[in-house]
Parts: structure tokens; C-alpha cells; sequence
């Protein structure tokens, strides 16, 4: 007997399904870039955890970060890379398998 398909919830990528990190993936396609002061204030996230959260997603290459000056502000801002858009456009794709599942008739248990 062979093995089942494993199921897509087996497939959901942990650097991007995070929610802090899914929420910062989906404001950067959203937009050129995002400061570091703005993504703080939309994900309701504290200075620490934004940064660990950013740190995971420039070491995994789908969000690069600048460091200038707004004035005599020093200012950080976030890009989403091309890497970073693909795998969160697949991540959303397999959501969507996943509602596809949850949303269809259940077999026949007779």
C-alpha cells in the first residue's frame, strides 16, 4: 500500500507562515518600502520582536533593509525582495488549496 499525499498543511513554509512575519511580507507588497516605526504600529509589535522578526526575513532573503536619516532621525526602512514575493504569493496559493479542502463536501462516510 502506498503512502498518502501528504497533506498541504505539511507545506506551509514557517519563515513566511509566521504571523508577524506574514503581516510584514503582505504591507511590503503593498507599498515601495515600510519604516521600521510604521510596521511597529501596524502589526501592534514591540521594538525587539519586530527586529528578531526582520532579522529572520533578511537572513532568508525575502526582505532587505536600508538604514538612512529622515532629518537628524536615523530611520530604518524594509523592502520585500523578489524572493520574499514569491514565496509569500506560494504561501498564499496553498492557503487557498487548504480553504479549497475545508470548503468542499466531506466523503460519503456510508
Amino acid at each position: 500500500m502506498s503512502e498518502p499525499d501528504p497533506h498541504p498543511l505539511s507545506r506551509l513554509d514557517e519563515t513566511v507562515h509566521q504571523r508577524a512575519r506574514l503581516g510584514v511580507l503582505a504591507i511590503l507588497t503593498e507599498r515601495t518600502d515600510a519604516d521600521f516605526g510604521y510596521l511597529k504600529r501596524a502589526l501592534g509589535l514591540t521594538d525587539g520582536n519586530l527586529g528578531r522578526h526582520l532579522e529572520v526575513l533578511v537572513t532568508s532573503g525575502l526582505v532587505d533593509l536600508r538604514r538612512g536619516y529622515d532629518g537628524r532621525r536615523q530611520r530604518t526602512w524594509a523592502r520585500i525582495t523578489p524572493a520574499g514575493r514569491a514565496a509569500l504569493l506560494a504561501e498564499l496559493d496553498l492557503l487557498r488549496s487548504i480553504t479549497r479542502l475545508v470548503d468542499a463536501e466531506p466523503p460519503d462516510a456510508s
